[in-house]
């Protein structure tokens, strides 16, 4: 017998974009064999745009220029062996690649108070949805803002633009074949919003008024060159320009002012674009002259038999004018009149009294003096004997470390001789480390003790100790030696955890992250932080000190999620830890844009774009709501949905819907996002049914034949077309729609039904795209037969 002929190799199934080469190949067993190729059904011997290759044992069908009349379903036959696949023909929408740069790279800008309007015409196969964004919220029409759309472009009006409209959009555009989305951003300039308040007033005094306030908050999209500072007095109506300050300056200061009147001052803005509305301040006194206040009390810097030396400090009010000096007057202790010390104010600060009578205390005080006159005068100064120096005490004796411990330092000594029989009023005590230059006072004594405890020292800190005695000229010489605190005791390092210290922490975002972990060792632990087993971020601040260490972040972000670990380690290898967890969360960001499609009748499945604040959150679920009309109650169809799509079964056809999606987790629910435009399902039309005659034999397989064929329609723009037919045979035909060829069985825009043989094609809202052949194929084991109408579409004039 001879062989037979099989297949080594299948058609496959391609998908190309429109415009793109397709190609499809099969291999069979027997290079004698011809074959040939079908197209959904029909025999092609020759078709545009086709060519037919044959090498060897391969047979292709190959179309240089895929477009709508070439996808279809495709069978090669060549001796025994058949096979088929599809071609579909993809055309997503597409807009002109000069244009998209234009659009994306450069912002559009404009003035406010302007229209704006941004036109994107695109193409791909018809119908194409098209949606606006900003802030990835869709836009609708309003009172300022109008969505429009043709067949061929989408163009969004922004009738009279402000600082409002800045910011990010988005174009997306979709069809069954893909979605296009187009980033746009546009700017809106204006002039500057007022400089930000209150004004506050710097100084108020007999000369000068100062004023300082802040930078706009909104500069209008362009920078501020410079503002304008104006005055009005009380009880006038002009206004006053008292001059203009750069933009970095936000302050003025006016010499143009009378003593004790009233003023208004207001502050203006200015860009290119012109000069904000004005700050206005509340009512600003001008001082009148004031006599400067009273200064500290005089220090004694030296005495002898018949004078003393004293100094002093300027007031810390001058009052409305510069000082221009000092009245300084003397008294003796126990008296009350005061004696001037000098005829005329005396300029500088220190001054040498002199004719001082011997052995007698005098008290001082002086007063500043100004162009409105003599201040208040200064409170005494402490008395002080007008007499020779006396000689210091002499240094103490047999000092000594008595003591020590690793925190401490006991000093003992002796007092020192007396001298020019002067006893001794007390004692000073002082410390310095090693690695320091300057002294420290430690305690100051009185004349019974000769010892003291210097302690919050170091384990095994070496510093110096020096004692000085003190008497009624001063204090005498001192005596230093060097000093050492003993070795701390060895304690293992060990972290103080109790039952206050929780293991899981759960943080809003942005609020602070504080952990402060006890701890005790000696000598010092070394501590450690780390998270997830790495070391921490730059963000994260650590403290250690007397015996704690602490964990801050200031602002918790999602990233610092994790388990912390703190390790304290005594440098030999001894190491303690503590780990505990930490939860950034916070209330969800609202989902993104919502989706509604017709998949299967008499439903509507919503789908929406997820949350951004799925990437944190593992607990967030989603809340879908629903009305019926545009201000009635919400109702809730589903709730703990985990995903992004829910399907709405029971849609009462005619009526009108609206819908909500809300996302939430533990902390409560986000803002919700709504679609726009309602929903609604149309009502069908009656049909009719023909019943298929029934046919007896004894061989019931019969090949598809139409009892009522396909009829040609005219119908008007916007309407619904019914398009019916009756097909008979048996096993019961499988029904396959086209237009111009292309298979509608999977095209949203088109409902079939299939009633025990009585098969409808149902057009919503007629367009014009909608106008061409139709055909309804009919095929089972026995045969296929085809029925054709034409759809004709008229406008609605």
């Amino acid at each position: 017998s001879v062989p037979r002929c099989y297949l080594n190799k299948q058609l496959a199934t391609v998908r190309v974009l429109k415009g793109d080469p397709a190609e499809l190949s099969c291999t069979v067993s027997k290079d004698n064999v011809t074959g040939a190729w079908f197209k959904d059904g029909l025999k092609l011997t020759s078709m545009d745009g086709v060519i037919f290759e044959k090498k060897g044992l391969v047979h292709k069908l190959i179309i240089n220029k895929a477009e709508d009349i070439h996808a279809g379903k495709y069978r090669f036959e060549g001796g025994d062996a058949k096979t088929e696949a599809s071609i579909f023909v993809e055309d997503p929408p597409q807009v002109d690649k000069v244009l998209l740069k234009n659009l994306t790279s450069v912002p559009m800008v404009a003035k406010a108070g302007e229209g704006v309007k941004l036109r994107i015409p695109f193409e791909g196969r018809w119908p194409i949805r098209a949606a606006w964004l900003k802030d990835r919220m869709e836009l609708g029409d309003d009172t300022r803002i109008r969505v429009d759309k043709t067949d061929t472009c989408t163009t969004l009006s922004i009738s009279s633009c402000d600082r409002r409209d800045c910011g990010d959009y988005k174009v997306r555009l979709k069809n069954d074949s893909g979605v296009l989305e187009i980033n746009l951003k546009l700017v809106v300039i204006d002039k500057p919003q007022p400089p930000a308040g209150p004004i506050k007033i710097v100084e108020s005094s007999a000369n000068n008024i100062t004023i300082q306030w802040k930078p706009p908050k909104d500069d209008g999209g362009k920078p501020v060159q410079r503002y304008i500072v104006e005055r009005q007095q009380v009880g006038r109506n002009d206004w006053e320009t008292l001059g203009e300050t750069t933009r970095s300056c936000t302050s003025f200061t006016t010499s143009k002012v009378e003593e004790e009147m009233s003023y208004y001052f207001r502050v203006r803005a200015m860009n290119v674009e012109g000069v904000s509305d004005a700050l206005e301040s509340g009512e600003v006194k001008a001082a009148g002259k004031a006599s400067p206040g009273a200064p500290d009390p005089p220090k004694i810097i030296s005495a002898s038999r018949d004078t003393i030396t004293i100094s002093w400090k300027a007031p810390c009010k001058s009052g409305a004018s510069q000082i221009m000096g000092y009245i300084v007057q003397k008294r003796k202790k126990g008296t009350v009149t005061w004696l001037p010390v000098t005829n005329v104010p005396v300029k500088d600060k220190k001054l040498k009294v002199t004719s001082l009578k011997k052995g007698i205390q005098y008290e001082f005080r002086v007063a500043a003096v100004n162009a409105a006159g003599t201040g208040q005068p200064s409170d005494p100064s402490e008395p002080a004997f007008a007499q020779d120096p006396t000689k210091s005490p002499g240094q103490v004796q047999d000092l000594k470390v008595s003591s020590s411990d690793s925190t401490s330092v006991t000093l003992t000594w002796n007092k020192p001789e007396v001298q020019d029989g002067k006893d001794v009023k007390g004692y000073e005590v002082e410390m310095k480390p090693c690695n320091s230059l300057s002294w420290t006072k430690c305690f100051t004594l009185p004349a019974e003790s000769t010892s003291c405890r210097v302690q919050g020292l170091e384990a095994g800190e070496k510093l110096f100790l020096r004692v000085r005695a003190l008497g009624d000229s001063g204090p005498g010489e001192a005596l230093e030696l060097e000093a050492c605190t003993g070795a701390a005791p060895m304690v293992s390092p060990r972290l103080l955890i109790d039952d206050t210290m929780k293991r899981f922490l759960v943080i809003k975002a942005g609020n602070p992250i504080r952990v402060k972990i006890p701890f005790e060792g000696s000598p010092e632990p070394v501590v450690t932080w780390l998270k997830d087993g790495l070391p921490l971020p730059s963000r994260a601040a650590v403290s250690t000190e007397d015996g704690s260490t602490q964990l801050l972040l200031r602002a918790a972000e999602f990233s610092d999620s994790g388990t912390y670990t703190v390790e304290l380690g005594d440098g030999l290898g001894k190491r303690e830890t503590f780990s505990f967890q930490v939860q950034i969360t916070d209330i969800p960001q609202p989902p993104g844009a919502i989706w509604l499609e017709e998949n299967v009748p008499n439903t509507v499945t919503v789908t929406w774009d997820p949350s951004a604040s799925e990437q944190w959150e593992k607990n967030l679920y989603y809340t879908v709501l629903k009305r019926e009309s545009q201000k009635g109650p919400w109702h809730v169809l589903g709730d703990l949905i985990y995903n992004n799509k829910f399907t709405f079964t029971r849609v009462v056809p005619g009526r009108d819907y609206y819908f909500r999606v809300v996302a939430k987790n533990d902390l409560g629910a986000s803002d919700p996002s709504e679609t726009v435009q309602p929903w609604r399902i149309w009502k069908k039309k009656a049909e009719y049914r023909v019943k298929a005659q029934k046919y007896r034999g004894v061989n019931q397989n019969q090949p598809p034949r139409f009892l009522v064929p396909l009829k040609s329609h005219v119908v008007v723009t916007g309407s619904e077309c019914h398009m019916s037919c009756a097909v008979g045979g048996h096993p019961p035909p499988k029904i396959t729609w086209y237009k111009d060829s292309r298979d509608l069985s999977r095209d949203p825009n088109y409902f079939c039904t299939n009633d025990f043989g009585v098969c409808s094609l149902v057009v919503l809202g007629v367009t014009k795209q909608d106008e061409g052949e139709y055909m309804v194929e009919a095929s089972n084991e026995v045969g296929r037969a085809f029925s054709k109408a034409f759809l004709a579409i008229k406008g609605n004039s």
